[in-house]
């Protein structure tokens, strides 16, 4: 492996108590400012502000909004509206692509359907918000609520929820070689990268998140049958990211990259 220099952030685990105290400063600071203008122009702007702000929330949201569960449909009035908070009390989100040229998706000004994700694993649950740009203004459009089994990505999602809560599951799903870039474990100044074997990986395995995931998907059409899965994890207000590469092979996945 080859050792860096000193990495420009901490582990995420190690500042998840931070960040919630951040998240809250930055909630009532974005409840006290209008939105900018120019917050419409990538959605990540658009919903940083959305997500925090309940007012925000009122007046980007389309009302009568049509909520559909489990295949009923119903129309949610604005006077029923309860503030959702999203991913902001955890301090992170997920996004997770089938190629890299996706993350480019992030950074598209062009994009102007977005849906929310919240997957919640264990009680079989997905949530979805979809959001449109109109007019030059993002606003949620509807609201469904699916189990799921009738979500297209949730064979990948039972896998990687066995593969966090599973240490003997884990080490079974780990390729014969691991490319590793993150902090070197013997010294908390310096990164490091290169080839790791599965039996070091205790050492050097990042924290995961587990149970309920935040999705975001920018407008990329269903997914795809791929063979290989981009998995990041992102802080909010810290600049923490964990990139994760998993590849099928055969009907089993595998972990097969990591970067911090």
């Amino acid at each position: 492996m080859d050792r860096g220099t000193k990495p420009e952030t901490l582990p995420l685990e190690d500042t998840l108590s931070v960040d919630s105290a951040k998240v809250d400063s930055i909630t009532e600071l974005v409840e006290e400012e209008p939105m900018p203008l120019a917050a419409d122009e990538l959605f990540d702007d658009f919903f940083f502000n959305y997500a925090a702000s309940r007012k925000i929330q009122k007046e980007r949201t389309k009302f009568p909004l049509p909520i559909i569960s489990y295949g009923k449909r119903s129309l949610m009035q604005a006077s029923q509206w309860k503030r959702e908070q999203f991913f902001m009390p955890q301090g992170y989100y997920t996004l997770i692509f089938h190629k890299a040229s996706q993350l480019s998706l992030v950074n598209d000004t062009s994009v102007s359907h977005v849906t929310v994700e919240r997957i919640a694993i264990p009680k079989e649950r997905v949530t979805r918000w979809f959001f449109a740009r109109q007019r030059g203004l993002w606003k949620l459009d509807s609201i469904d609520h699916i189990s799921l089994r009738q979500y297209a990505e949730a064979p990948f999602m039972r896998f990687y929820e066995r593969f966090v809560n599973d240490s003997l599951f884990q080490h079974e799903s780990l390729a014969s070689e691991i490319y590793f870039t993150g902090p070197d474990p013997d010294d908390d100044f310096s990164t490091m990268s290169g080839d790791i074997m599965p039996e070091q990986w205790p050492m050097f395995k990042p924290w995961m998140p587990s149970g309920t995931l935040y999705n975001i998907r920018y407008g990329q059409k269903p997914y795809p049958v791929s063979d290989v899965r981009f998995f990041y994890i992102r802080g909010i207000a810290n600049g923490l990211q964990t990139d994760i590469i998993f590849t099928r092979k055969g009907k089993s996945w595998q972990l097969k990259k990591v970067q911090m």
